[in-house]
């Protein structure tokens, strides 16, 4: 078994912890009203820009998600959260560094042993989630988890969710797909661009993912009957059946979203394996992108 077919069926139980931590360390988590912004690279930045719109949904105050690299330097917030599964990434390590007496910055990571925990003024550790492979799963889903439950949007319904989710057959005929394209509405946009992402890194696929109600302004062109569009949430009316018109294979979300992303997770896993590949060391990737000094 690999790593992160080991990480990935944990994934329940590291919820339960990260969702018992948000209730330990209200302290250091964003309050109601303040302005907050959200950044990390990759997954992570997936993860902020899903919780983003889950906290503004929620009434508890103006919250923005950036790519650490494009964080802006016009808008004011009372906090910044840093995900960083390695706390080690280049530009999360500088914008923390640059923001630090301007403004409160959290850190959550999974390594206590890192250079962000001495630059950040306030650190969550998610140390049972983190992780040997370089594709990340149990780490950014514990993370959200985390801040979801600080929202109250967590409940044991999630964690059955999810070991459905992990005891479930997968939909038959994925795995001979020639393409995959994965569709969100509010905070599951977040999510499927994510599972995108972890098509991409573990199994090499072609995959993209839009706003549920965007795919039908283009993206629909490619559905065709070797291709697979899958629904993170409710989808919008009709939606189902235009895509089954074309012949493409339709995947309606019936787990809780973060669940529907543990299938996909699998989902990728098989594929990576009929391809002959390694899920845990995909081609040209790190844990970590350390950038060199110039």
């Amino acid at each position: 078994m690999t790593y992160v077919e080991t990480e990935i069926a944990s994934q329940p139980e590291c919820w339960r912890r990260a969702a018992d931590l948000a209730t330990n360390r209200q302290d250091v988590l964003p309050r109601a009203g303040e302005r907050v912004a959200i950044i990390g690279c990759g997954t992570s930045l997936y993860m902020g820009q899903a919780y983003a719109t889950l906290r503004e949904a929620a009434g508890q105050g103006v919250t923005d998600a950036f790519a650490a690299s494009e964080f802006p330097g016009t808008r004011e917030y009372d906090r910044v959260i840093a995900l960083t599964r390695s706390g080690t990434t280049t530009e999360v390590l500088e914008l923390v560094g640059a923001l630090r007496g301007k403004v409160r910055t959290l850190a959550v990571t999974a390594d206590p042993d890192t250079p962000v925990m001495s630059l950040a003024d306030d650190v969550v550790v998610l140390d049972f989630a983190d992780e040997q492979s370089v594709v990340q799963t149990r780490f950014a889903t514990s993370a959200l988890t985390l801040l979801r439950a600080h929202l109250g949007l967590h409940s044991e319904a999630v964690e059955e969710d999810g070991r459905r989710a992990l005891a479930e057959p997968l939909p038959a005929g994925l795995a001979e797909c020639t393409q995959f394209t994965f569709l969100g509405r509010g905070w599951t946009v977040g999510l499927a661009a994510e599972a995108g992402l972890k098509m991409r890194e573990a199994a090499l696929a072609w995959t993209e993912a839009y706003p549920a109600m965007e795919y039908r302004h283009g993206p629909i062109s490619i559905a065709a009957p070797t291709t697979a569009t899958w629904m993170f949430g409710e989808a919008p009316a009709g939606l189902a059946q235009q895509v089954e018109a074309t012949g493409a294979r339709w995947v309606a979300g019936a787990l809780d979203p973060l669940a529907e992303l543990v299938r996909v997770h699998r989902l990728a896993v098989a594929i990576a394996a009929a391809k002959g590949l390694d899920p845990d060391r995909p081609r040209a990737l790190t844990r970590s992108v350390i950038l060199a000094d110039a």
